[in-house]
């Protein structure tokens, strides 16, 4: 006889594991099933850890979970071919009982998580592909297809948390084919290093860390953004544009790596660094207005598969935890009630989401994705001018401060107009409005 779970869960990253840990705790019979060696073995990068969403999840998370550094001071550097005009906002506060965001290894903390999934009690079969949905002839989902003899599975409900590629969605139609122009592929690396280099360089003590979130010419006037992040022993660093633009301009994911390495800005802060790893990431870009339908007659989509990424504060760990668990939730709450796992009923999953921050920010910057896609001197003529502008304004050499003025606005209007320079304004404040 075919085995039936209360829920199925496709993929064991944050998303996943989020989502069958919230269901094993409740007491529900959950099937979770990763196409990995084991949880986090496809992740090899660094990545940021917003810890009230966890705490939400798992509260006493960092007596063990494997946390790298605790950041306290957020640097944001616009880069131009030798130099980098930005801002840097450091706080004690952050030095508190429960810090606010952490770095991690992924690859360790994905790991970790799922170890909580196992002990919450639900069944994990790793190394398993789920090639497809079982429909009935309504069209309501009621199990998967795996690639093992005997692989049918069934289910009240399907959760799937298997990335931005959100194949089993395609496949049963549930997602459109996904747009270049909605989706960035970042390359990334981890550099070991001395801790008492990583202190030195970044002036932090223990395990206080540092995050710089980097643009300008680095990206050779694509759209995108490049990073830097520190671990105890490592520092990751990475760097990743839309698919749409690295196909336009044919440069590669790879040259732009080496070039940001290599800026002399960046290349003193990883110097001496071993590099042990590497890795290339895809990222959904598309904001709201890429939001797919995320519940459907058996299921739901949580994660980067139901494209939940703020491009704007650059999270998503965060987005991809809180929908695990609100799909989570919304099973539970079902159960509890005896409600059908139908369309109409899953709809409270969406309802979740609209009321928190998920949705809220992403709504809040809606304009952005199209907006930046369109509008290329943000990543090309703005860099340029404003550290030429900086250049000129601290260089002493004689010339009075309003002679200085003048040629920077001017440099301005040469080069984007005075109704470019409007346009531009007005575009960013209604992305940010």
């Amino acid at each position: 006889m075919v085995e039936k779970f209360d829920a199925i869960v496709v993929g064991a990253g944050p998303s996943g594991n989020s989502a069958a840990y919230t269901l094993a705790k409740a007491g529900l019979k959950v099937l979770q099933i990763e196409r990995g060696e084991y949880s986090g073995s496809k992740n090899v990068q660094g990545a940021i850890m917003y810890a009230d969403a966890l705490e939400k999840i798992i509260p006493d998370f960092r007596e063990d979970a494997p946390l790298e550094r605790h950041v306290i001071e957020q640097r944001i550097w616009l880069l131009g071919d030798d130099s980098y005009i930005g801002t840097n906002y450091r706080s004690d506060s952050f030095n508190s009982e429960k810090p606010n965001r952490y770095t991690i290894i992924r690859s360790q903390f994905d790991r970790w998580f799922n170890e909580k999934v196992r002990e919450a009690g639900a069944l994990v079969i790793c190394e398993t592909t789920v090639t497809e949905l079982l429909r009935d002839a309504n069209g309501k989902v009621y199990g998967v297809r795996t690639d093992r003899v005997n692989g049918e599975v069934h289910a009240d409900v399907v959760i799937m948390a298997d990335g931005v590629n959100a194949l089993l969605a395609r496949r049963a139609d549930f997602q459109k084919e996904l747009p270049p122009e909605n989706v960035a592929l970042a390359v990334k690396e981890i550099h070991f290093i001395d801790p008492a280099l990583i202190e030195q360089r970044f002036q932090v003590k223990d395990d206080e860390g540092v995050v710089i979130e980097i643009m300008g010419k680095v990206t050779g006037g694509m759209v995108g953004t490049a990073f830097l992040y520190t671990n105890k022993e490592s520092l990751t660093i990475g760097i990743g544009c839309l698919i749409s633009d690295f196909k336009e301009k044919g440069i590669t994911p790879y040259k732009l790596l080496e070039d940001l390495k290599n800026h002399p800005v960046i290349k003193p802060l990883i110097e001496g660094g071993e590099v042990k790893e590497y890795a290339g990431h895809l990222i959904p870009e598309g904001g709201y207005k890429a939001v797919p339908q995320c519940y459907g007659d058996g299921w739901m989509v949580v994660g980067d598969a139901a494209h939940l990424n703020n491009a704007a504060h650059r999270e998503g760990s965060n987005l991809a935890m809180t929908s695990g668990r609100f799909a989570a939730e919304t099973v539970i709450e079902l159960k509890k009630l005896g409600k059908a796992l139908v369309a109409s009923n899953l709809a409270l999953y969406k309802k979740k989401l609209d009321d928190s921050f998920v949705l809220k920010d992403l709504k809040k910057y809606r304009n952005l994705p199209g907006i930046m896609h369109m509008s290329p001197q943000f990543f090309g003529a703005y860099p340029d001018l404003l550290n030429g502008a900086a250049h000129d304004l601290f260089t002493v050499d004689g010339v009075d401060k309003k002679t200085k003025e003048n040629k920077i606005l001017k440099s301005f209007v040469k080069r984007r107009s005075v109704f470019g320079l409007m346009g531009d304004a007005f575009k960013l404040a209604r992305a940010f409005r």
